[in-house]
């Protein structure tokens, strides 16, 4: 058996493409990489295509693959979200001269990546080394632009992916404020139900900070026009009106009314994770991806994170046990998608 078979490995988002050739030693070996804007392309197909066309001779093909796509999958049927791309698995095989390729949820695909980062990928929020890769569960959790939830189950056959949409579930605010702030949202936003991802994610952020700086004792603030105008249900933001990043960085530089904003969410952020990991009882760890981790590591360490996640009542003690992680790579979703085409490409008897 050939133990550096190449692999393909895809992150397929909304906005950006990234498609990879990895050859496995014992870790994915990145090999060769290109990055696509969505818009530019028409179709999955496309850009498939033309990655494969242009990589180097020295390179060889890979035998199996994996892609991770943000949004829904259902049965055959796979819906890229902020994309109309339809997509058809024997016709992306096809195009790829890749005969196994398995399409997986975005988040999902992280589970299969666990087992193999090394320190430079990681940064430890809350230890207990006993419980470290222990059978069982385990959880990922991740504010980026929504928030992500995926569950995995350590077996003695190895590692099983289960799918979450937890980052739906409505909303509990747990004290005035966070009643007020739930009351303006729903009728900023128009709707009469408000999920946790509506306050959880980096979304959730530009949310919590709009609501502070459209106040009218707020209304001289330096960013009272950009919240004016951001639209939390926009797919794509410009640098100048991201809200969420512009609020968090002014909150770093002292800022009191960010600072105020960037607290709320972090107690909110804190509050849903400790939720989760009580419904799933992940002895085996709880990890924090998205987008926003690598950028809010401080505040994830904070009191403000920390005792909002262990304040569960007759689980405090359990809350305080679990080992917690945040992942740092920015390109994890390619990496785990590597991962688990090595994983199929080992089940094929092509790889040991």
């Amino acid at each position: 058996m050939n133990k550096k078979l190449n692999l393909l490995a895809g992150d397929i988002g909304g906005t950006k493409i990234l498609l990879a050739i990895y050859e496995w030693d014992i870790v994915p070996i990145q090999k060769y990489r290109k990055k696509y804007f969505s818009s530019d392309w028409s179709s999955l197909e496309e850009v498939i295509s033309h990655f494969v066309q242009n990589i180097p001779p020295e390179i060889t093909k890979p035998s199996h693959g994996c892609l991770a796509v943000a949004g829904r999958l259902e049965g055959e049927s796979v819906k890229i979200t902020n994309l109309p791309w339809k997509l058809d698995l024997e016709e992306i095989c096809k195009t790829s001269e890749v005969d196994d390729i398995e399409i997986i949820n975005d988040f999902e695909v992280l589970v299969y990546g666990l087992d193999f980062l090394n320190q430079d990928q990681i940064i430890e929020i809350q230890s207990n080394k006993k419980q470290r890769l222990s059978k069982g569960v385990f959880t990922i959790v991740g504010a980026g632009t929504g928030l992500g939830i995926a569950r995995g189950l350590r077996t003695n056959e190895g590692v099983i992916a289960l799918p979450s949409e937890g980052g739906h579930v409505e909303f509990a605010p747990r004290n005035q404020e966070e009643w007020e702030l739930s009351k303006w949202i729903k009728e900023d936003l128009n709707i009469d139900r408000l999920s946790v991802e509506r306050i959880v994610s980096g979304t959730g952020l530009g949310n919590i900070a709009k609501w502070i700086l459209t106040k009218k004792a707020n209304v001289s603030h330096p960013l009272h026009e950009v919240a004016t105008i951001w639209n939390s249900e926009k797919s794509h933001i410009n640098s100048q009106s991201d809200l969420p990043s512009l609020a968090s960085h002014a909150a770093k530089k002292g800022d009191p009314l960010m600072k105020k904003a960037l607290r709320i969410w972090l107690s909110a952020y804190g509050s849903a994770v400790g939720d989760i990991a009580l419904h799933e009882l992940c002895y085996s760890g709880l990890w924090l991806s998205g987008g926003t981790t690598p950028k809010q590591i401080d505040g994830l360490r904070s009191k403000t994170f920390l005792e909002a996640l262990r304040n569960k009542g007759r689980f405090t003690e359990f809350l305080k046990g679990i080992p917690v992680t945040a992942l740092i790579d920015q390109e994890l979703g390619l990496f785990s998608a590597a991962c688990k085409a090595h994983k199929m490409a080992y089940q094929s008897g092509r790889m040991g």
